[in-house]
């Protein structure tokens, strides 16, 4: 267990290493634990986060807030189209301000082409940790929320197969920050997997390289498919999800035709059962019910999608504990 994560940022798993995750994930474990039997862990009494929304969210807002409070501090939100981020405050700026009012900041900006940057520029500014509620490239919270599912499924996860593929969509082009989180950290933890999309849905290039450099070094697969039947053939879990083709088209009624070109990219039951025997069905909510997923197979028993969100609690809150105390 790793114990000098005091003031470190957390914008991409990438950048710690897997014994410092480890220990997120011990921490992560035993503060669920400790919420099951009604313990108190206020290790953050008095402390206050900063989060910053430049998009919008359910679970993420909620379960920082939540977190906040059973760790005893305080969240403060801040949207930034009702406040004077709309009006000039500079990246600089918040970064300074915020981090001399508050003992973290947490940031969720989405915009193709600037989140992570911003990130960066706040963290550079900043005094205290900057933590990523989802950009434009990372969503390191969801995905140790799902590598935490995983394993209270699996136990050891090595050797074990996931398949995150993309799926069909009928809302917006979502960001692609889901499946480049997961396809860097799982083969890390020793999980086989397969990124299952069509050509016009590819993941960043340099993300694929660091995937494929995160497998070899742990001796992990990891293999790119264009074939949504094959992907799931087999697999342990299947993570279906949409996201958009930032690669190929920034425009949004591009997206949405190319979308539109493999709406039999739905997981029902038929595709479910080309899984193995105890296969799991996985997804960050919200989802497009009856476009991405049935809802046969969201609501059905091999669903692990609200033990996901739930894990988002709990990994956040070891997130918080070990780098704000």
């Amino acid at each position: 267990m790793q114990t000098n994560l005091r003031g470190r940022d957390l914008i991409t798993l990438q950048e710690w290493t897997k014994d410092e995750i480890g220990t997120l994930l011990d921490v992560a474990f035993t503060l669920k634990r400790d919420r099951a039997l009604g313990q108190p862990h206020p290790y953050l009494r008095d402390r206050v986060l900063a989060m910053l929304f430049f998009f919008a969210s359910t679970r993420t807002r909620a379960s920082f807030e939540a977190g906040m409070a059973q760790l005893g501090g305080h969240a403060q939100f801040i949207e930034s189209r009702s406040t004077q981020i709309a009006h000039g405050d500079t990246a600089k700026e918040i970064g300074e301000i915020l981090g001399r009012y508050n003992d973290g900041i947490a940031i969720r900006h989405c915009d193709w082409g600037v989140g992570n940057t911003y990130l960066r520029e706040v963290a550079q500014a900043s005094r205290v940790p900057v933590l990523n509620m989802q950009c434009d490239v990372y969503h390191p919270h969801q995905a140790l929320a799902d590598l935490m599912t995983m394993i209270e499924r699996f136990g050891d996860v090595r050797g074990r197969t996931a398949t995150v593929s993309w799926a069909c969509a009928a809302s917006y082009q979502k960001p692609i920050s889901v499946p480049q989180s997961l396809v860097l950290l799982l083969p890390r933890f020793g999980m086989n997997v397969r990124l299952v999309h069509p050509p016009e849905f590819a993941l960043m290039p340099d993300i694929i390289e660091q995937a494929q450099h995160n497998a070899r070094e742990a001796h992990a697969g990891f293999e790119i498919m264009h074939d949504f039947a094959d992907g799931i053939r087999g697999t342990d879990v299947v993570y279906a999800k949409s996201w958009g083709a930032m690669q190929t088209t920034t425009d949004e009624a591009e997206g949405a035709r190319l979308s539109a070109k493999y709406a039999s990219w739905l997981t029902d039951d038929r595709h479910l059962a080309l899984a193995g025997e105890d296969a799991v069905f996985m997804h960050p909510l919200p989802a497009d019910r009856g476009v991405e997923v049935a809802d046969s197979v969201l609501d059905g028993p091999r669903s692990a999608v609200y033990d996901q969100a739930e894990n988002r609690l709990h990994g956040q809150k070891a997130v918080l504990a070990l780098t704000m105390s």
